[in-house]
């Protein structure tokens, strides 16, 4: 569940139960041998189809908010999309610290040690609560200089603020349901996250419609219901997922008890050593969004809004490459944790390999029906427009695309996230800042040419990664460790 927005409807216990099952690993030093997957393309696809499935529902939840909202106008539709990219810089920081604790946890299931598993999962709750409070504190509490910054007209930052308030309130909520859903991903078990979101997914929606249409006499609150919505469905994900983690025996290695919050001390470091070049790669790229964004601003609303809805009908083609680097970010982390590097590499290519194929068919739906898909999700022309091109350029990046999500996995189920993080930098400053800087504040060309430079951008951070994954240093820091 990448973007946790909903709330329960079935008792999560009944949730839980229906994880597939798996025998209570025993405690380091017992006779049992490490786990180390194979990392075929069969195991692959088995543990990021149900990632995939959680993404598609997310991806659902998002284009329903998108779709609702779009009946309330253009501004209303500009002022989601600006607080989105204020959410998601808030919301980037706590993938990051996600992605080290499949890293740490993996590795330590990897190598046949469930207690050390346990207390990673128990340190980045922790870690993770406390990001969710600051980053809270610093773009929920006073969002108008913000607000203000990324040029939003008046009409659009009045909508915003409560909006953004509500939705940063949440981030805390969203920090402990993500961190339990890593862990059950470190444990090879994608299924639970599956079916917590399909259940969460209906009602979200039925929040929004609650809170922001009147439904069921709920008041009409318009934007602002959608972040109330969003508030109370975090609160929902964040308890199912608590009650999964200490409903499970206590000894398997993705459970929590009180037990497991002692002597969590030894396991900051790791994590946080993993963290950091993560978490500044997300910022990196965030703020290069921000900053891009802030460039098609100048275009108009009609331009905001065509870049809010284009990116939300894209993510689905985004989710394989998503979810291919989830199953081998677990994969490459086992496979270290027990010894066996070839294995590693062997699940990282093919990883890739798959995440290609995926892409292509995927772009090919995405340029096609570009045109009817704008239509659909509004009725205003000039929106239309801007929304076709903008999509064309993303859907000629989804091999690029797609290729760097997986490798990243890859590199970050290693325990390595520099070389994401020098990608991350290259394609978005190097390429994607600068360019559309020079073209529309320098030369004034037309909003066109700012989509295409997405293009460059994705590129350039699949042939640093695929090329930093061939060259295996990554290979050597793990033999060395």
């Amino acid at each position: 569940m990448s973007d946790p927005e909903a709330s329960p409807g079935n008792p999560t216990s009944t949730l839980a139960a229906a994880a597939a099952p798996e025998a209570a690993a025993p405690e380091h030093g017992s006779a049992r041998p490490p786990r180390a997957p194979k990392g075929s393309s069969g195991e692959i696809a088995r543990l990021a189809g149900p990632a995939m499935l959680s993404l598609t529902l997310a991806s659902i939840v998002g284009m329903a908010d998108i779709l609702m909202v779009g009946r309330l106008g253009r501004e209303a539709q500009a002022a989601v999309g600006v607080a989105q990219q204020l959410f998601f810089v808030a919301q980037s920081a706590l993938f990051a610290l996600s992605f080290a604790c499949v890293a740490v946890m993996a590795r330590s299931i990897g190598a046949g040690e469930p207690g050390a598993s346990r207390r990673a999962l128990a340190a980045s709750l922790v870690v993770s609560s406390v990001t969710g409070l600051l980053l809270f504190a610093a773009l929920g509490l006073a969002p108008s200089p913000l607000l203000a910054w990324l040029g939003a007209e008046p009409a659009v930052a009045e909508l915003c603020a409560p909006y953004l308030r509500l939705v940063m309130g949440s981030t805390l909520l969203t920090a402990v349901a993500l961190a339990i859903e890593s862990g059950l991903r470190a444990d090879r078990d994608t299924v639970t996250p599956m079916l917590v979101a399909a259940v969460l997914t209906l009602v979200k929606i039925a929040l929004n419609g609650v809170f922001m249409f009147g439904w069921l006499g709920g008041p009409e609150w318009g934007v602002r219901g959608a972040g109330v919505a969003t508030l109370l469905s975090q609160c929902g994900a964040a308890a199912v997922f608590l009650c999964i983690a200490f409903c499970k025996p206590a000894r398997q290695p993705s459970a929590l008890r009180l037990a497991d919050f002692r002597g969590i001390g030894a396991m900051f470091a790791p994590l946080l050593r993993i963290a950091a070049p993560s978490v500044c790669e997300r910022l990196v790229m965030n703020l290069a969004m921000i900053s891009y964004f802030k460039f098609v601003g100048g275009y108009g609303t009609a331009a905001i809004a065509a870049y809010t809805i284009g990116i939300r009908i894209l993510s689905f083609s985004w989710i394989p490459g998503t979810g291919y680097s989830q199953a081998v970010a677990t994969l490459v982390g086992q496979s270290l944790g027990a010894g066996d590097v070839r294995a590693a590499t062997r699940a990282g290519w093919r990883a890739a390999r798959l995440a290609l194929w995926t892409a292509v068919a995927m772009g090919a739906l995405g340029a096609v029906f570009r045109r009817p898909l704008a239509e659909i999700f509004s009725t205003d022309p000039e929106t239309v427009a801007a929304l076709g091109p903008f999509m064309l350029c993303l859907s000629l990046a989804q091999p690029a695309m797609q290729l760097h999500f997986t490798l990243a996995g890859a590199f970050r189920g290693a325990g390595d996230t520099i070389t994401p993080f020098w990608a991350a930098i290259l394609g978005n400053w190097i390429f994607r800042v600068p360019l559309a800087w020079l073209l529309a504040t320098v030369l004034g060309w037309r909003l066109e040419w700012i989509w295409a430079v997405l293009i460059l951008d994705h590129f350039s951070r699949a042939i640093w990664l695929a090329e930093g994954f061939r060259r295996g240093a990554w290979r050597r820091r793990a033999k060395a460790g």
